[in-house]
């Protein structure tokens, strides 16, 4: 081990570091191990806040188990007093009282880069949030937000209007910035068609939003994409890129991996994608000025 640590660099590496505050999923599918693999994929040091555990497995979900809100901000405390994350990803909350307490943690460390990815119903049809839940993350960590990455049922929820047409697309964004985050990112994978279509908008730029069009992929192996797609934002945005950027970056990332893993065989229902498809060694972080791949 000595002669280990005397060939080591003067100036070690410094990856990326992402924080994710999410559930734990025992299929490994979704939640906390789906944002691990992606950050650790890309690159990337992925520090985690649990904040429930779910007995799940492909076929479904079939417990939650909130973990204290107390325990839930000591794991983030405790990350941010020493690992010092660029981003902060967050996810399922089921239990409302930890919204308020976990945003004047985040204030207090200056976190920047917050993604929130609004988790309230799994694939299965099983309930991660409660309503009040909701609210509460709206009203204290939405304006502490970077971009919210809601889906098409999720963004209907929080506008509290149908989503069909580019028109409502629209409106639905301009109702869900008005809660106070710089962005919003309404995924268009569960509308009908072969295309999906997913809406960014910003407040900084309300007259300008950006559309991203993709084919779908011929796969069941969709467990945990609205994760992975989150946590790659995250992992984008920490290594300075801008908030476009990352999305197109992200979503790169995700549709590679959905057709990397599109044979794979996990269990006995909807798999996990293949986040390890092309995995990166870890990295410096990127300076803002350097755009470029």
């Amino acid at each position: 081990m000595k002669d280990l640590a005397a060939a080591l660099p003067a100036n070690p590496w410094n990856p990326v570091r992402v924080l994710s505050i999410a559930g734990s999923d025992s299929g490994g599918g979704a939640g906390i191990q789906a944002d691990i693999k992606t950050v650790s994929a890309l690159g990337g040091y992925c520090a985690t806040a649990i904040t429930a555990v779910t007995v799940q497995n492909t076929q479904g979900v079939a417990e939650v188990m909130p973990v204290p809100a107390e325990t839930v901000c000591a794991q983030v405390e405790a990350v941010c007093q020493d690992i010092a994350p660029q981003a902060v990803k967050i996810s399922m909350l089921p239990d409302a009282h930890v919204a308020e307490p976990l945003s004047e943690i985040l204030r207090r460390h200056a976190c920047r880069n917050l993604v929130i990815d609004p988790v309230m119903v799994a694939t299965s049809g099983q309930a991660l949030s409660r309503p009040e839940s909701i609210r509460e993350i709206v009203s204290h960590l939405f304006p502490l937000a970077s971009i919210v990455t809601p889906n098409l049922e999720e963004a209907a929820a929080l506008a509290g209007m149908g989503i069909e047409s580019e028109a409502s697309y629209l409106q639905a964004a301009d109702r869900i910035l008005k809660d106070g985050p710089a962005a919003v990112l309404i995924k268009g994978g569960h509308a009908k068609g072969k295309g999906m279509n997913d809406l960014l908008a910003t407040r900084a730029e309300p007259g300008f939003p950006a559309w991203f069009t993709a084919q779908r992929i011929s796969s069941r192996n969709l467990h945990g994409t609205g994760c992975t797609l989150s946590a790659a934002i995250a992992f984008f945005l920490a290594s300075g890129f801008e908030t476009v950027q990352a999305v197109a970056l992200a979503k790169d990332y995700l549709f590679n991996a959905i057709k990397a893993g599109k044979s794979m065989v996990i269990g006995h229902g909807p798999g996990p994608v293949n986040h390890f498809f092309q995995p990166v060694p870890c990295r410096r972080p990127r300076k803002k000025r350097d755009r470029t791949r």
